[in-house]
């Protein structure tokens, strides 16, 4: 049953199926951790290193920026020459890239480790979902695509706390090259489970759409790169120049994929896919669910650490009730909901996600400074109940419709839109705080915060719209 195979979607008795998700689960954890578990490392790197202020920011740039603009292409190579083989290669390369990172002498060696992280994390990435629905089918599918949910949301949370841990611990003088050796043994244990997955890839094997690829990594680098940690009140002329050019660039991306169909060769994209009426309101539905999920928590950490002076460690901590309910509301809509309810269960997880972010507004309009962190527990915990329900029930309608050739492509562009709307909700609600709020002014900071998740609280209501257009039949 080890032995490789290239399979459509697969048998429900596959014995291992359970420790290969684990293995998939972790090696998502991983990768998303990396993303975030620097932010509270990067001032002891600094010390430690040297290098300009302007390196701090390339320690999280250097890994998000490629990451971001290999997922397409990722997914593509996934179809192409094995979503296991992809995944393998992807862990293996992200574990030596962490050891590397951990051993780095200098700041240009870091940040050039942090680019091969990310690459590795944009192979890896793409093939969980595809792996899934290899192994996993019916209500099983829906369990095992409910793990992607709290995985997502624990990463995130844990990435700030678990480096401020591992850097105050300073473990046999380690200090910050402890939150890189930690990918290590993680890494180790998702290759000896590794050979447990099934092989996956698509049904006919598509040639690498060279142009395409290009065309894809130009147009969103050049989109994603001027937004990183941007405050957009204050982005220069010459940044929004690059995100036009890179939006022009994706113009001409979709415009040489239909072409590329009409000739008969292969796409970087499966044209196939906005064929089923539902996909395209998926990948809005993507975009703008994430903007709101990561704006929202960059506000809130922002104003405990500027607006309150918390330090990372307790802002982090204050986040734990987001995770608890995620996790369960992940695990209840995938184990029990999902196959029930299906589309209305995203409309529930939007409506609590939503009422969490009003009960945010009225503790931050009506709280004093030293009592609203306590007072926000709930409201954290009911917007992250509601994620935890969206997110199972979102992917499986996302891909339920998808044929086996067209999973590499979905996974890629769903993670894709999934990283620039996480970029740019990021940007718009910290831009919103940050030109609101001032530093002598405790109560400017607290109409910052209200006024930034009043832009979260529209971008529900873009999730909510665009995901009632989900499901729909394919065309023609």
């Amino acid at each position: 049953m080890t032995a490789e195979r290239v399979l459509t979607p697969a048998p429900t008795a596959y014995r291992w199926r359970w420790p290969a998700l684990v293995a998939l689960l972790l090696g998502e954890a991983m990768n998303l951790l990396d993303a975030t578990i620097v932010q509270v490392a990067a001032p002891a790197i600094h010390a430690d290193l040297g290098g300009s202020v302007s390196a701090v920011q390339w320690f999280t740039t250097a890994y998000t920026l490629p990451f971001a603009v290999l997922l397409i292409t990722g997914g593509r190579l996934g179809d192409i020459a094995g979503r296991k083989r992809l995944f393998v290669l992807g862990v293996t390369g992200f574990m030596l890239a962490s050891a590397a990172c951990a051993a780095a002498p200098s700041v240009g060696a870091l940040i050039a480790f942090r680019v091969v992280q990310g690459a590795a994390a944009a192979v890896i990435i793409p093939q969980t979902i595809g792996l899934i629905k290899a192994m996993f089918a019916g209500p099983e599918m829906s369990r095992a695509l409910g793990g992607i949910g709290p995985v997502m949301g624990l990463a995130a949370v844990c990435g700030p706390v678990l480096g401020g841990v591992l850097t105050h611990a300073d473990l046999f003088g380690s200090s910050w090259r402890a939150a890189f050796l930690v990918n290590v043994p993680v890494s180790l244990a998702v290759l000896v489970i590794s050979p447990r997955l099934l092989e996956n890839r698509a049904p006919r094997r598509p040639a690498l759409d060279v142009t395409g690829t290009l065309l894809a990594m130009t147009g969103v680098g050049l989109v994603v790169y001027p937004l990183i940690g941007a405050d957009l009140s204050a982005l220069p002329g010459r940044s929004w120049g690059l995100v036009a050019a890179g939006l022009c660039l994706m113009s001409l991306f979709t415009v040489h994929q239909r072409r590329e169909a009409a000739a008969g060769r292969s796409p970087l994209v499966e044209p196939s896919l906005f064929a089923h009426r539902g996909f395209p309101a998926a990948l809005v539905t993507s975009t703008s669910f994430f903007a709101v999920t990561n704006g929202l928590m960059t506000v809130i950490v922002l104003q405990l650490q500027l607006g309150l002076g918390a330090d990372v460690l307790t802002a982090g901590l204050t986040l734990a009730p987001w995770s608890v309910g995620l996790a369960v509301g992940s695990w209840t809509a995938g184990a029990y909901l999902v196959g029930r309810y299906g589309a209305r269960l995203m409309s529930v997880g939007l409506a609590l996600l939503l009422l969490g972010a009003l009960s945010a507004i009225a503790v931050y309009g009506t709280a004093d400074a030293a009592s609203y962190p306590t007072l926000l527990l709930p409201a954290l915990a009911v917007v992250g109940l509601g994620v935890g329900l969206f997110t199972p029930a979102f992917f499986t309608l996302a891909l339920k419709p998808l044929q086996p050739q067209e999973i590499g492509s979905a996974a890629g562009l769903l993670n894709a839109v999934q990283q620039v709307g996480a970029t740019l909700g990021v940007a718009v609600l910290g831009s919103v705080y940050l030109s609101n709020a001032r530093p002598d002014d405790a109560s400017s900071a607290l109409h910052a915060v209200r006024a930034a998740i009043w832009v979260a609280v529209a971008l529900v209501a873009v999730s909510y719209a665009a995901s009632r257009a989900m499901g729909g039949r394919r065309r023609g």
